[in-house]
């Protein structure tokens, strides 16, 4: 199975790792071509205002959205879940627009505020996972169509809409696959 990480900018050599040790083949993307040759796509952590720039003037962003449109499963990271989102609140950008989801930038502060949680997702794994939170930003709405996998502190942090998989914090900057796994079951189940 070949799973895309966009690779525009962010965390993609880890997030390819985790596939690799998850049971896919890892594939970089960075042309609409290249998009092409996989099954699924990770959106890592990153900039999200800096890769959503470089997803238009590659012509990326409109073969994302054809391929997702067309049931292609999509997971987003930190960064990745606002490009995923419809609505970014308290801005008129929308990057990706795939996802039901309103989120909410730089939600737990800056650089400086990042933390890691330890919880259970009961979907993904029954012993609690390391969650890397890093400038993150949370969900503060969702269409009916979308059901949260995780709140942390009231806040929804983990969510599923069908073949859309939005995360806020970094799975790949920790040693448990899970996640990884998780999405790669998606993926296989779409084929």
């Amino acid at each position: 199975m070949r799973v895309g990480v966009l690779a525009l900018q962010g965390g993609v050599a880890e997030h390819l790792s985790m596939l690799e040790r998850a049971g896919a083949r890892g594939i970089p993307i960075r042309n609409a071509s290249q998009l092409a040759e996989v099954e699924g796509l990770i959106l890592p952590g990153g900039e999200s205002t800096a890769i959503g720039r470089l997803l238009h003037r590659s012509g990326l962003a409109e073969a994302i959205i054809q391929r997702a449109r067309g049931g292609m499963p999509v997971w987003g990271t930190c960064a990745g879940m606002i490009l995923l989102a419809r609505e970014i609140a308290g801005e008129e950008v929308r990057h990706l627009g795939l996802m039901d989801i309103r989120v909410r930038r730089n939600a737990y502060g800056g650089q400086l505020e990042s933390f890691i949680a330890h919880r259970v997702v009961p979907e993904v794994a029954q012993a609690p996972l390391p969650l890397v939170f890093i400038r993150a930003p949370y969900i503060e709405a969702m269409g009916p169509g979308v059901r949260p996998l995780l709140d942390l502190e009231g806040k929804t942090v983990a969510a599923r809409q069908e073949h859309l998989l939005a995360t806020a914090f970094h799975p790949e900057l920790t040693d448990r696959v899970e996640f990884h796994r998780y999405f790669v079951q998606m993926v296989s189940a779409q084929e």
